[in-house]
This record gives structure tokens, C-alpha cells and sequence, in this order.
């Protein structure tokens, strides 16, 4: 999976299901992705929070690009942001010291201060899967698309693939069979909770989920709001 910063549920739903979580660290940064920036509930409404990034080639990989010195500010802004909007959340109190730490770390490499998150939300909702970056594996990195996420399983020693159902549209499930794989995807069945009473916002950042759930109602979902195909 492409490192996102505090990413929608979904994505920790995928983590937990399976044994073993690759997050590309060496993959082409696209700025418009959601590799730095996401989504939180503002005035009933989805609102876009962005980490800068110091300005650089748009073909780096995420692991050569660095954060903004502008982002010392902006994170600032961002917290008060998140505050004013979740103040009054019913897991407010236990979940903002985790993002405060987050937000506030002093990294400057996007990749980790990325990766730094996705080890605080994982610990947080209790996740004991591991997350293996991807440029540690011994595969060839080299390669596109599925050719590169079926070298990557075989160094791992994978014998089943498991994609978020958006990659129907990128992989076929007989190549992968051909190459010794079996491929599924997996397809989020539903959460919806209460935000203030208001319309429900879905695919918000984990960071709506957090601060409307406590941790063992997140953890039902991971658990059983999904289906694999």
C-alpha cells in the first residue's frame, strides 16, 4: 500500500485482516494522491488538511521528499483546526494527545514522519500486525504494477495477495494464479456513527473515527465490517 498520513479506516481495516502490511516507501510521489493530506468533519462539512512539502521533482519517490520548514505553522493551524471541530467528540480526550504527537513529531523525511503515524494509530487501536516498508525487502523494485507486488510476495514468502477492492480495475486474479498467487480483494461492508447528530460524512480520515469511537467499537469493525473476494 502507498503511504498515506492518518489515512481513512478502510485502510487500517485491510492491515489488520492481514499477516504482514508492505508500505512503499520507494514508490513515485504524486501530488495528487493522498499521500500527504486527507480529510477531517469541519461544521458538518469534509474539510482538507495538507502537510507541505518543501518543493522538489514531481518524480521523486516518497522516501526522497521533505517536509515544508512552512509545516511548523501549518501544523499548528491544523491542530487548532482539529480542536475546534472535535472538541466536544466523546473520545476527544484520549485520542488528540496521540494526534497531537503525530502532527508535532520533528521528522522531516515524508516517509517516516508518514510511517511514524501509521505506528501510532496501529498501536493506539491495538493492530498487531507489522508493517514491513517495502525498500527492505529483497525484490525487484524495479518492476511495475503487478509484476512488482508479485516479487515483493514471493520474497516475503506470500502464497495470497490482499488488495483494497479498488485494484480490480489494476490486477487480474488469473495472472497472479500463474505466477503461484492467489488474489483477493477486500470490500469495507459499512460503518456509519453518530457526528454531532449531522448528515454522516463517510471515508473522512481515521482521525473522525477515532474521536466518535472508542477503541473497541473501531475494533469490531476491523474485525467484522468486511468481506474478502
Amino acid at each position: 500500500m502507498q503511504p498515506y498520513f492518518f489515512p481513512y479506516a478502510g485502510y487500517f481495516q485491510l492491515m489488520n485482516t492481514v499477516d504482514e502490511f508492505i508500505v512503499y516507501d520507494n514508490i513515485q510521489y504524486s501530488k495528487e494522491g493522498w499521500i500527504n493530506r486527507n480529510r477531517i468533519l469541519s461544521n458538518g462539512k469534509p474539510c482538507y488538511f495538507t502537510v507541505s512539502l518543501k518543493k522538489d521533482s514531481d518524480f521523486l519517490d516518497v522516501r526522497d521528499r521533505y517536509i515544508s520548514p512552512e509545516w511548523k505553522a501549518g501544523r499548528k493551524r491544523a491542530l487548532n483546526k482539529l480542536i475546534e471541530s472535535y472538541r466536544r467528540a466523546p473520545c476527544f480526550g484520549s485520542v488528540y494527545p496521540m494526534i497531537e504527537s503525530s502532527f508535532m513529531s520533528e521528522e522531516e523525511n515524508l516517509f517516516e514522519y508518514i510511517y511514524n503515524s501509521l505506528e501510532h494509530v496501529r498501536s493506539f487501536i491495538g493492530i498487531r500486525t507489522s508493517i514491513v516498508v517495502s525498500s527492505s525487502v529483497a525484490a525487484e523494485h524495479n518492476l511495475k504494477s503487478a509484476d512488482r507486488v508479485i516479487s515483493i510476495c514471493h520474497a516475503r514468502k506470500a502464497d495470497n495477495y490482499i488488495n483494497p477492492e479498488g485494484g480490480l480495475s489494476l490486477y487480474d486474479r488469473d495472472y497472479f494464479k500463474g505466477r503461484g498467487l492467489k488474489l483477493n480483494f477486500l470490500r469495507s461492508t459499512g460503518f456509519t456513527y453518530p457526528q454531532y447528530g449531522n448528515e454522516f460524512v463517510p471515508s473522512l480520515s481515521i482521525i473522525d473515527v477515532l474521536m466518535f469511537n472508542s477503541v473497541e467499537q473501531i475494533r469490531a469493525f476491523l474485525e467484522t465490517a468486511y468481506e474478502i473476494f
